[in-house]
């Protein structure tokens, strides 16, 4: 089966929606990798062994992207032709530039105090907030078709992530 023209959902069987059966994603990423393991191809043509491979790494992608929210947001709307980070592509309301900000300087704050419990709970909140706007999406894209909003609240989550990992680094930094 080639697998080369099927986008990432289609790859996993699933339908092109931000709200997908994580279960199913498990499940139908497993088969994938069970059917390209190398182990089964020790015998084969070297062309059956690179496209085995070719295989894994495609479903190994595709399963990063579609498991993490804010890529599957991205994707989704890359799917659309829009580029959600693109430089053409970076008006944020004025509040959540401000939110931005704050959420900075707490972590600024927190770290250079080595205060760890300040950086869970700042952690705690913003993940709280991926939340939130988990669920906003879910509902531009699967109900309203709304790919304008769509794009500003991935880019507002895709920022939520990337504070979380400078968080996480934090706090493993000063563990």
């Amino acid at each position: 089966m080639s697998t080369a023209h099927l986008n990432y959902f289609e790859l996993f069987a699933l339908p092109a929606q931000f709200g997908i059966d994580m279960q199913q994603l498990e499940a139908n990423y497993r088969k994938i990798q069970s059917a390209s393991h190398p182990d089964r191809f020790i015998n084969a043509i070297a062309s059956e062994r690179m496209a085995a491979m070719q295989q894994a790494t495609l479903a190994n992608e595709a399963y990063g992207t579609l498991k993490n929210p804010a890529s599957r947001a991205k994707y989704l709307l890359e799917l659309h032709g829009i580029d959600a980070v693109a430089e053409t592509n970076t008006a944020l309301p004025m509040d959540f530039l401000m939110q931005q900000m704050e959420w900075r300087e707490n972590l600024e704050d927190a770290k250079q105090a080595k205060d760890i419990p300040a950086l869970e709970s700042l952690f705690k909140a913003l993940r709280q907030d991926a939340k939130t706007l988990q669920a906003s999406l879910a509902d531009l894209f699967d109900t309203q078709n709304n790919y304008v909003s769509a794009t500003e609240e991935a880019r507002k989550l895709i920022f939520i992530d990337k504070v979380c990992a400078d968080i996480q680094q934090a706090i493993e930094h000063l563990d």
